[in-house]
């Protein structure tokens, strides 16, 4: 048996001192040093062999964080971890302290397409750190070669064109990379989808959108601000479940991780993980009932369940608490609302109770004791530190 670990972290907007990356957004040196010295400390406290990074606009700034993080955490294992003279460095409390610096491990950086390095106007990026290395060339998935078309039916009694949606391009990439771990081989999607942030049109020569102006507000147009977000995240949901699809249908272990800005049972996380197979499928009319009676067959009912499971995904966080019975977990706060919108999802590959398993979680945890939202002022809202957070499944790979 293998082990490894596995994590998620938003870092809010990752970039070098004095860049402004959004209108009038920037670092000070000494605000950069405090946040780079924050995301170090937290990554020594994950020690996870693979992080999916997101909100990152400068891969160098990145590297500097992984180079902070190794500084403090070998020292932290010069002071903690007895040296092999001793009797008791073997043991699993000093395992378990020991950090593993990530010199030698494999990054993949994927810039977002559509940051012209503009300041003021920057987009974030995602990436993947492997202390495993990766198999073959990562991969972004964010122009699409071919745009993706949703035709709505028309509606019941009526006729004629009922309208679509067309994505040519998804508003952060997603980063796919293969990881050689156990003997196996886990395709790794990493992604953060579109915000919940409303989505407003500018009309032609103005230099914002209508509903931008709060000193106007407009209710309407903010809830069709909102409606937009939603379909553009459910539509890149889509192009992310299509990847995945790829993957399962050739038997690879699979693993999606990333801010989702949805909570597990919202409908673009729902695309993302699958349907849930309906308890009996023979209890339920055909697609084709021409009669009452007419209703799918109990060897029907085995194939249609194998057909829904052998493509689903499971939440880590939902397994860890259907193991422990534990059900505080979050990675966001806004607004007095705790809730879980970053999540580790994995294929039957790694269920308990799947016969052909090649592996299983054994813990999930989370960083989060940094997140307020503002509503206390004991504990004002930093802006510094991220803004979600970190989640880490703690994995055992082998099929012995």
């Amino acid at each position: 048996m293998t082990r490894f670990t596995i994590a998620s972290f938003n870092v809010k907007n990752l970039i070098g001192a004095d860049q402004e990356y959004y209108r009038f957004q920037t670092y000070t040196p000494e605000e950069h040093a405090w946040k780079t010295d924050w995301l170090a400390e937290q990554l020594v406290s994950m020690d996870a062999d693979i992080v999916g990074f997101q909100e990152i606009f400068e891969e160098d700034a990145l590297r500097g964080v992984i180079a902070d993080a190794d500084e403090i955490g070998i020292a932290s294992n010069e002071a903690s971890v007895p040296d092999r003279s001793k009797r008791y460095h073997r043991k699993a409390i000093f395992r378990k302290l020991e950090y593993g610096p990530y010199s030698g491990a494999a990054l993949a950086f994927a810039p977002n397409a559509a940051d012209s390095g503009e300041p003021g106007k920057r987009r974030p990026g995602v990436a993947v750190l492997s202390r495993l290395g990766f198999e073959g060339a990562p991969e972004v998935l964010q122009d699409l070669a071919e745009p993706l078309v949703i035709p709505f039916a028309p509606l019941r009694g009526l006729e004629g064109e009922a309208g679509s949606f067309t994505m040519k391009r998804l508003s952060r990439p997603i980063l796919k990379v293969r990881v050689p771990v156990g003997g196996e081989v886990v395709t790794i999607f990493n992604c953060h989808l579109k915000s919940k942030l409303g989505e407003y049109v500018a009309p032609e020569g103005a230099a914002f959108a209508p509903e931008q102006d709060l000193t106007r507000y407009d209710p309407l147009g903010r809830a069709v601000g909102s409606l937009r977000a939603a379909v553009r995240r459910m539509a890149e949901a889509v192009v992310l479940r299509e990847a995945i699809l790829d993957e399962l249908h050739r038997d690879h272990p699979v693993m999606a991780l990333g801010d989702f800005n949805d909570g597990e049972h919202a409908v673009s996380s729902e695309i993302i993980s699958g349907e849930v197979p309906f308890r009996n499928y023979a209890w339920m009319l055909r697609h084709n009932a021409e009669h009452r009676s007419d209703r799918y067959s109990a060897e029907e009912n085995l194939e249609i369940t194998e057909a829904v499971e052998r493509v689903r995904l499971h939440s880590a966080e939902k397994l860890f608490v259907r193991k422990s019975l534990r059900d505080m977990v979050y990675t966001s706060a806004f607004g007095g609302n705790f809730e879980s919108i970053d999540q580790i999802y994995m294929s039957r590959h790694f269920l308990p109770e799947f016969e052909d398993r090649i592996g299983e979680m054994e813990y999930f945890s989370v960083l989060n004791d940094h997140l307020t939202d503002g509503s206390h002022p004991e504990a004002p809202y930093n802006k510094l530190a991220s803004d979600h957070g970190q989640i880490i499944a703690h994995m055992r790979i082998g099929r012995g």
